[in-house]
């Protein structure tokens, strides 16, 4: 397995250059619902199994991987390395979100949104917790005295729609309630400051297309006490190979307090994926996605649009079947068609789109 690149190694790579990284599958129109990998992330992986099959791991290499990917990441979403998070699933760190919510406080989150992240906050009703819900363009306007925490996806997961975020972020501000963005369907195409918020949680196997079991979350410096580390193990301090055992197991300084143990297996993987997309600028792969989808919104007869996203209604699957049939990887969620365009797609997975459906342009 090679070593990560620091910043000044890595290399900058146009989008047709980057776009050479990855397989080239025609009519893959899913990175909402999984990326593909890099050929570096597909190389580290098996390379992981190689070692692994001939006794050549070697754990604290891991670990230097880990915060490899602490400080990729945190290069992406513009906060320091010290306020990221290792985890494995955005349920399990937003369950540590939740442990800041007061008795009888207030969740308000939106309504249909992806159930990771609503789901940790509905189990507090023992204590009083009420969890209410809020149209996605509604959502600042329905924030008030009541309310504790707010809680959302930056990018919707049923529908591709992006949140007025800064809007959102400063009605929690007025109130005094804190903040929870899941960046999951944002990060990988959108650029994103994770700085405006209190929270933000990422699972990386959609856009980022990190293996799937590598999560990430930043927390705001000085807010670290309003959360209890729930999985807090011998991964949770500033020296995990020093803290493996009971009797010596501080928390670290720092969001490192919440990491969770790390799986091996996807670690190597996650760096070589975080790399790769971080050799481009983000704002980049936005224009090149959002381009692809307004495209493809207008074979749709759609109007344009600022996601990576598209959704229309298809309640029976009849539109979802012809893509299938068509050779188009796509999906269907909340009785919708959706699609998602990311850096490996071209004009030619909109013409496909086309075909397969019988509709043309306009």
């Amino acid at each position: 397995m090679s070593e990560p690149r620091t910043e000044a190694q890595r290399e900058r790579l146009t989008l047709p250059e980057l776009q050479q990284r990855y397989p080239r599958v025609p009519g893959y129109l899913s990175a909402c619902t999984a990326g593909l990998p890099a050929v570096a992330t597909t190389a580290a992986l098996r390379a992981f199994v190689d070692d692994w099959s001939t006794g050549a791991l070697d754990p604290k290499r891991i670990s230097a991987q880990v915060e490899a990917c602490r400080e990729l990441f945190a290069h992406l979403v513009g906060v320091a390395s010290d306020r990221v998070a290792i985890g494995s699933q955005a349920s399990q760190l937003a369950s540590v979100v939740a442990t800041a919510v007061p008795d009888g406080g207030e969740v308000l989150c939106v309504a249909g949104d992806f159930a990771s992240l609503t789901h940790p906050f509905e189990q507090l009703r023992s204590r009083g917790v009420r969890v209410r819900y809020a149209e996605l363009e509604h959502l600042a306007a329905a924030i008030d005295a009541r309310t504790s925490l707010v809680a959302w996806s930056h990018v919707q997961s049923a529908t591709g729609a992006v949140s007025d975020a800064t809007a959102i972020a400063a009605a929690a501000r007025s109130v005094g309630a804190l903040t929870c963005v899941d960046l999951t369907q944002a990060v990988g195409w959108l650029p994103v400051d994770a700085s405006a918020f209190d929270v933000t949680i990422c699972h990386a196997y959609k856009w980022l297309s990190a293996p799937r079991g590598s999560a990430f979350m930043t927390v705001r410096a000085g807010v670290d006490a309003a959360f209890t580390p729930l999985a807090a193990g011998w991964y949770s301090a500033d020296d995990p190979w020093s803290s493996c055992y009971a009797g010596h197991t501080p928390l670290a300084a720092d969001a490192g307090r919440f990491d969770l143990s790390p799986a091996w297996p996807v670690v190597a993987g996650t760096v070589a994926a975080l790399e790769t997309i971080s050799s481009i600028e983000l704002r980049e792969v936005h224009d090149h996605a959002v381009g692809l989808a307004n495209s493809a919104r207008r074979v749709l007869g759609l109007a344009p649009g600022d996601s990576a996203i598209v959704t229309w209604p298809d309640r029976d699957g009849s539109d979802l079947a012809a893509l299938t049939g068509a050779g188009i990887v796509a999906s269907g969620r909340a009785g919708n068609a959706r699609i998602a365009f990311h850096l490996w797609n071209t004009d030619d997975d909109v013409a496909r789109l086309r075909s397969a459906l019988g509709r043309s342009a306009g």
